[in-house]
This record gives C-alpha cells, structure tokens and sequence, in this order.
C-alpha cells in the first residue's frame, strides 16, 4: 500500500513527478480545475459577501471518482498543483471536493520539475495558502460580474451573442485605439540625401547632416534641389573621425511577457503557442538514460531573479566554454522590470545549464527544442560578461555642408558570443565597417542619391507589443496575457491580418458602448488599479470582499443607468447584390468574428452563408483559368486559393504575385519580415524586393 497520494494539474507532470517520487506515493492528474461558477448563470450571491456557489465542472465527475478512490488507500495527500494563484486555488478546490483538511500541511510547491526540487519540496509541505486562494477568487468573480452583468445588457439593447470583459475590453480598447490614430494620421513629407562614397577603392555611404554648420531637415524637393547645386562641383573632404569605445549589456534572463514577445520575434511563436510549448518543457521531457527531467523552471513569472546555486553553475559553464574573459566577476544581478511586479518566483531559466540545446535535441520535438534553445541561450547570455564595440563617426565636408557615417565594430563579444536579443523594429547590430579614413582625405564621390519619404503613422500591435504595452500599463499579469489575446480573437473583436490585430465592428460597437455606459471598465488606470488591489489580496494585505465590494457598488448604479438609458440599436442589414442559389432571396452582410460575411435575407427558413471573396488579380498558376481569391480559415487565418474550388484545389498561405519568376517563369510569393517584403519564387531560389505600400511598411 502506497504512503501518499499526489495530486497534480496533468498526466504528464504526474509521469514525471511519479518517476522522481517511486512506489510510495501515488501521482495523479486533475486535469486542471475541478470545480468552477457554473456557467447557466451568474453563481455569486452579490449579498452575501460574494459568496461564490461552485459546482463540479461537466466531465470531471469520472476524474474525481478515481481521486477519491485513490485517496481512500493512502493515510496521505499532497496536493502539488503550479505555484501561484490558479495552483493554489486548484489545490484549495481539490481539498474541499476530496474532503481534506485544508488547513493541515497538505500544500507541496516547487518552480522546477527536477528530482532534487522535488524531493526537497515534499520535505517541506506547508497549508493552502488563502491569500493566493482569494486573490483568484476575487478575479474571477470580478470577470464574472463584469461578464455576465453586461452581456445580457448588450443583448437586448444593442445584438444578440455580443459580450463583454474587464481585461479583454481594455485590451480591444487599446487596438482600437491604435487603429483610430492610424486613420487619423497625416504623413508628412521629408528627404534624404545618401553620398556613395570611396576611400581607396573602398565604397561606403554617408547621409546629409548639417548645412552651414546647423543640422537641417529637408522637408521638401526645392531644398534638397539647392544642397545639390551646393555641392555639384565640391570635394568630398574628411573634416573629422570621431572613435569612441561602447560598452553593451546582456538583456536580463526571461519573464512570462518578455518570452512571449521574443518568441514572437525570433521564433514567429504565437503568446499561447509560446505558453503550452514551455509548459511541456516545465512539466518534463523523456531525455533517454536520464530520465523524464524538468527542463525550465516556471514559465508565468514577472521576475528576473536568479537562484545563485545556477548563477555558480553558469559561470562555471560559461568559463569552461568561452573562457574566463567571458564571465563578470561578480554574478549579475537584475531588478524587477515594473514596481508592480509581484517577484514571486525566478525567471525563467533552463533547471541545468549543463543540458545544452545541442546535447538533448533528439529527445525534443522540433518546436520544444527551439523554444528551449531560445531559453537557454538568454540565460547563459545574461550570465556572461558585457560586450565592447568600437563605433566611428566620421563628417564630411563637402562646400558648405556636412555629410556623416556611421560605423561600429565588435571588438570583445562578450554575451554577443551567445545571444543578442530581437528589436521589434528589425535592426540588427551586424558590424556596419568603414574603410581606414583619417581627417583630411579627399573621398571619390561615385553617386549623390536624393530621395523622398512620408512620415508613417504608429503601426498596428503584434501580439507582441501588445503584450508588452500590457505589462507596461500594468494590466493583467503573467498568467493572463496569453488568454486575454485568444479571447478577444475568440469573441470576434479583433481580427488579425499579416499579424497584426485590427478591431472588427463588433469590436468598436461593443466599445463604443462600454465607454459611454461603463468608462471606468475600459480606464487604463482603473483596470491597473484594480490588479494592484489584486496583488495586496494576495499578500494578505488586502480583504477581497472588501476590494469586491468597492467595485461593485459604482459598478451597479453603472449598471442600473445603462438599463434606463442605454438605447436599443437597430442594426440593419446590407443587402448585397448576390442571390442566393438556394432559395432565390437576396444576400445580405451579416457581422461574424472574422468580420464580414454573405448570409441568405431568408434565415431562418434558410441558412445559407458564403464569404466574401476578394480577387486579388491573379490568374490561378495551377487551372490557369480562375482567379486567386483572398479567404479565410475557420479559424479566421487569411489564405488564397482558387475561385474554381473545388475543381481547382490551387491554395496558398502566402500572398501570390501577378508577377512571374523572371529567371523560370514560375509563380512568386510575399514573403515577409521585419525589413519588409520580399517576393521569392516558388521553384527557384530567386528573390527580389517589392515596393512597401504606406500601410506595409508601418510595422
């Protein structure tokens, strides 16, 4: 007979504790939360002190079976669920489902699935933290009261199916935000003029700085015509070299929202992606002789802390690998990145540094093992010493006006040697040369290039930067940026196209009337307020029927004043110019989460749809009869196939180019990145840029 039973969130956490633990204990898996608010109705008794009645959630009656049983054949039970707020509120609902004491030391925590943490963990057990337990509690009431106090409200006044969020509005609101200053903004017009220039045969650029010794803007042709007359006939003469040494910090070891953001970046990683990839990661990975091995610490933290037992190992690591120059002497430390972090555990951090990428790729799956490298390489990066460059500025002189290049060089690697982390902006710090130049040298001048730019209006969020203005703000914390961004996708709020969220109707009808009838909901302030009030719950600082309280009562007379003034809107359909081919009725635009869609005028007697199709001029290179068309995946995912589906199956997922390839004739594609857009033939290696349109060429 087994001592204890233990009970974790997954089966694959439970294999890997199992195998640490032995015989002795039993390990199994909830498989996440087992009780919740039901969902037929609000499940708060707002006068009882929000009093919550929860029920067990559908489908997990068979997984409790199997705990109670199991937790008749032992004396003990560990309850070993993630360690923050939802572990502990997991933990906590467990304890009251299973009948245990909940203020025994039942509670068993650690940030790394390794067999030393673990055993240590169970050496140590402590009581259900309440603190952390009513800190969850008083989110999700929260969201329940914001939910379902004012979905029902928007749909008699306003659409049937619509809803609304406390986090998830403030986060539309933001896009939409965005997306109003884009509309709004108004490009002005500037020049640059590049001198191609060559010292001793070698080529280098150098843009206009100054005009009689004052740094001018060209803000139009009739003065960028006037510096040329300037300097038609003028030497290119070197009047000063400026050499400087700059020193560069490693970035400090990964948090929650700095790891969605950089996987974004490098690895085109989406936040929940990111999420469940780490999760299987923190949970554990078969790695052969060795063993089922936790292989980073947990994955949702706002700190950059580091445990100085992996602070010693890395140096060792980093010592032994690159040398001592590439180690500081002193470990590094870093502080947290916000005043509202709430530093509960370490960063993100491989459980050994010894198992590098390389050495256990096999073991991993393909997005496991680049997710892991990413990781890997940060930390050992931010353990290492500072790298150096040397940059060189040079002017030039050429009649009455100034010429500058710029140029720098890595003279000591350093962490670069390792890591150097992504910009949202696609610059790189790729060794910009300058040939040897001293003051006095008369350069060749081979090509003096005026050109025209427009100022470009912000660009739309990433889910990236969105994640990173979140934090910024303080809205939402480590464990809710990855939902946030898939319910606000989910409700049809936003849409994202070529990666970046736009708002949909739905989403600026729905705030449009949150910010007439609940402002405070969608108030930056407000909201971060409020995750403040959180965090103090959660430190015990706080009462949580007291924050709820606070709330609620301007919540409720909100409430009561959009139920008398809040008008109903008609929302009337578009009749399109399309007949449906089932019963004949005309065809109307109906609102979906994907935006826009064709439904029959005669639902519901008849419940035809179709998309609407946008023809994007080019002939299908499969049929060569139809046309490529722009869809979207049930998902919302854009693509492009063709117009004679299903007899042509012709489909792409990049946009394809009227254009064909000029050295095969084959169909060419957008591909693109952070530098822009670049059209790459499907058969060949060629490649050649395209024109970025005002739109594109924002991010």
């Amino acid at each position: 007979m087994a001592d204890a039973l233990v009970i974790v969130e997954s089966p694959s956490k439970a294999k890997t504790i199992g195998k640490y633990l032995g015989s002795k204990f039993i390990v199994k898996a909830s498989m996440g939360h087992v009780r919740d608010l039901p969902k037929s109705q609000i499940g708060v008794e707002v006068e009882n002190d929000f009093n919550p009645k929860y029920i067990t959630i559908r489908g997990k009656g068979s997984v409790l079976k199997e705990l109670k049983d199991a937790r008749k054949k032992v004396k003990k039970v560990y309850l070993a669920a993630d360690p923050d707020r939802e572990g502990e509120a997991i933990a906590w609902h467990l304890a009251h489902a299973l009948e245990l004491d909940d203020t025994a030391d039942c509670r068993v925590v650690f940030n790394e699935i390794t067999k030393q943490a673990v055993k240590d963990a169970f050496k140590t057990p402590r009581k259900i933290n309440m603190d952390l337990v009513n800190a969850q509690q008083a989110r999700r009431i929260l969201d329940r009261l914001v939910g379902y106090k004012i979905s029902p409200l928007l749909w008699k006044k306003v659409k049937k199916g619509l809803s609304a969020g406390r986090v998830q509005s403030v986060a539309v609101k933001i896009i939409l935000d965005r997306e109003n200053e884009i509309d709004e903004f108004e490009p002005e017009e500037y020049w640059s003029i590049t001198a191609k220039l060559s010292a001793d045969g070698n080529p280098f650029e150098a843009k206009f700085h100054k005009l009689n010794g004052t740094k001018t803007e060209l803000g139009s042709e009739a003065e960028v015509q006037a510096i040329l007359k300037q300097i038609e006939g003028a030497d290119f003469t070197i009047k000063e070299v400026k050499e400087k040494e700059r020193t560069r910090n490693p970035s400090a070891p990964f948090t929650t929202s700095s790891l969605q953001q950089e996987a974004a970046r490098k690895l085109n990683f989406r936040a929940s992606k990111t999420m469940s990839v780490a999760q299987q990661l923190y949970e554990g990975v078969d790695l052969g002789k060795e063993g089922t091995v936790g292989l980073i610490t947990y994955m949702r933290t706002d700190s950059t802390r580091i445990a100085a037992s992996a602070q010693e190992e890395a140096k060792e690591y980093i010592i032994g690998k690159y040398g001592e120059t590439f180690a500081p002497e002193s470990p590094r430390n870093y502080s947290k990145k916000a005043s509202n972090a709430q530093d509960a555990h370490e960063a993100i951090r491989p459980t050994s540094v010894l198992r590098d990428p390389d050495s256990i790729k096999s073991f991993m799956s393909r997005d496991q093992f680049r997710l892991y490298k990413l990781i890997w390489e940060r930390f050992v990066a931010s353990q290492m010493s500072s790298a150096i460059l040397d940059t060189l500025s040079v002017d030039i002189a050429a009649g009455d006006t100034i010429f500058r290049a710029a140029g720098s060089k890595v003279r000591f690697q350093g962490f670069m040697k390792v890591y150097v982390e992504g910009n949202d902006d696609g610059t790189t710090d790729e060794d910009r040369l300058l040939p040897p130049l001293k003051s006095g040298d008369v350069l060749e001048k081979q090509e003096i290039e005026p050109k025209q730019h427009f100022t470009q209006p912000p660009p739309r969020y990433t889910e990236a930067r969105l994640v990173k203005t979140l934090e910024e703000l303080g809205i939402g914390r480590p464990s809710t940026y990855a939902p946030t961004l898939e319910t606000i996708q989910k409700r049809g709020y936003v849409a994202i196209e070529e990666k970046k969220f736009m708002p949909t109707e739905l989403g600026e009808l729905v705030i449009e009337q949150m910010e007439e009838f609940f402002p405070e909901i969608l108030n930056v302030e407000f909201t971060a307020n409020m995750e403040g009030d959180l965090d103090h719950v959660e430190e015990g600082s706080e009462d949580w029927v007291k924050v709820l309280a606070e709330f609620y009562e301007s919540f409720e007379k909100r409430l009561e004043f959009a139920e008398e003034e809040m008008k109903e809107i008609e929302i009337e359909d578009e009749v399109s110019d399309e007949i449906c081919e089932k019963c004949g009725k005309p065809l109307v635009y109906k609102l979906g989460r994907f935006g826009k869609f064709l439904a029959c005028s005669g639902f519901p007697e008849c419940r035809n749809t179709k998309p609407i199709i946008k023809d994007i001029g080019v002939t299908c290179p499969k049929c060569k009869e139809g046309h490529v068309v722009e869809r979207r995946s049930k998902k919302g995912r854009i693509f492009y196939g063709c117009d004679k589906y299903p007899e042509c199956d012709f489909v792409s997922w990049d946009k394809p180019s009227a254009k064909p390839c000029p050295s095969c004739g084959s169909l060419m594609i957008e591909k693109r990145n952070k530098k822009g857009t670049k059209l790459q033939c499907t058969s060949c290696d060629h490649q050649e840029p395209v024109e970025e349109t005002e739109d594109e060429s924002a991010d």
